[in-house]
């Protein structure tokens, strides 16, 4: 078993990573501190997996919300759904939640453990890959609202992760694509090395190779760990993490959340970021095309909706979180392996790109 840990004084948590890693009966039981537990999935993964973390938590009094599946359900509507049952089922603060599920469980549940009395623990179980080795990770929490994605949430962090990568398997070739957008992401941003990995065992991800999949996640885990600890509330460095997401989420608002899956819109919007330090003589022509072609190879889009032009992009853009003092701010490669945020994006490059 990988163990990494995010060093967070005392908010630091451990992030375990293996095959077979929820048969350990013990593991999960040592990080909850009453016996009064939660579990919060959906209605895909709890009829999977539901019953398997109720086997590890014999002698606990556990009870569960199953939420609908879909972007779509990260809402407050939901957030309202989980208030309701930990009132009525007469949590108290020393309860714990278990986010069961991908990116939506876990940011839904995080947010409502950042808010239920004040702040209860919460454990992240993810099981797609975007959760494991991304939204898992580093305490962002939040649920979307129409005119912006992740707009409402709060920075509260887990008592630790899971990441059972057997859950892979039962993922669609779709949403495992999906979260190969994040996993390429880390990569461009500051990892050359990662990225020519990357390039050299594309047969083997899209194989499922365990060894494969287990040094890819640890490899991400670390890098979003490394981050995390030097900037916990995006104030400077954390903000590189968000590579493709300026673009990304403006498509998700525009296009409805969930008809453009979330790693969809982000290797849209990596293409983007990545055209637009072209335009700006940041980064080769050369260095595009690389990025091109492994995005391409997990047949994820490099293209916009047909339907979004630059008005619509820049209606949603003009809220991103990342924007200051009025500025659009961009995270944008500049080679393989780095990146920088810049405030200096004109108008016109945004009309020459899009």
């Amino acid at each position: 078993m990988t163990t990494l840990n995010l060093s967070l004084g005392e908010r630091s948590y451990p992030i375990y990573i293996d095959s077979k890693l929820l048969s350990n009966s013990n593991l999960l039981s040592t990080h909850i501190r009453s016996k009064r537990v939660c579990i919060v999935s959906n209605t895909i993964v709890f009829p999977i997996y539901g019953q398997l973390i109720k086997s590890l938590l014999t002698g606990f009094d556990v009870d569960e919300i199953i939420l609908p599946d879909g972007e779509a359900e990260k809402s407050l509507t939901n957030f309202d759904k989980i208030m309701s049952h930990l009132l009525a089922n007469g949590h108290g603060r020393d309860s714990t939640l278990i986010a069961l599920g991908g990116g939506v469980i876990g940011d839904i549940t995080g947010f409502g453990a950042a808010c239920y009395q004040r702040g209860v623990d919460f454990i992240q179980v993810p099981t797609t890959l975007l959760s494991q080795v991304d939204s898992s990770v580093g305490g962002k929490t939040a649920v979307n609202h129409p005119l912006g994605k992740n707009m409402i949430g709060a920075f509260y962090q887990p008592k630790a992760v899971f990441i059972d990568i057997d859950s892979l398997s039962t993922l669609p070739t779709r949403e495992f694509n999906a979260g190969m957008a994040e996993v390429i992401k880390y990569g461009i941003l500051g990892d050359a090395c990662f990225f020519q990995w990357l390039e050299d065992n594309t047969a083997l991800i899209k194989a499922a190779d365990k060894n494969t999949l287990i040094q890819m996640i640890q490899t991400c885990c670390q890098c979003k760990a490394t981050i995390v600890a030097q900037d916990e509330k995006e104030g400077g460095i954390r903000a590189l993490l968000n590579l493709g997401h300026t673009f990304g989420h403006a498509i998700e608002a525009e296009q409805g959340y969930g008809n453009w899956l979330h790693g969809e819109a982000v290797a849209t919007g990596m293409v983007l970021a990545a055209k637009l330090a072209v335009a700006m003589n940041l980064l080769e022509v050369s260095e595009l095309r690389r990025i091109e072609m492994l995005i391409s190879a997990f047949d994820l889009p490099l293209e916009a909706p047909e339907n979004m032009g630059f008005e619509q992009f820049l209606s949603h853009m003009k809220r991103d979180k990342k924007n200051m003092g009025g500025l659009l701010r961009f995270i944008v490669p500049t080679g393989i392996g780095k990146s920088e945020i810049r405030d200096d994006v004109t108008k016109e490059m945004l009309q020459q790109i899009l």
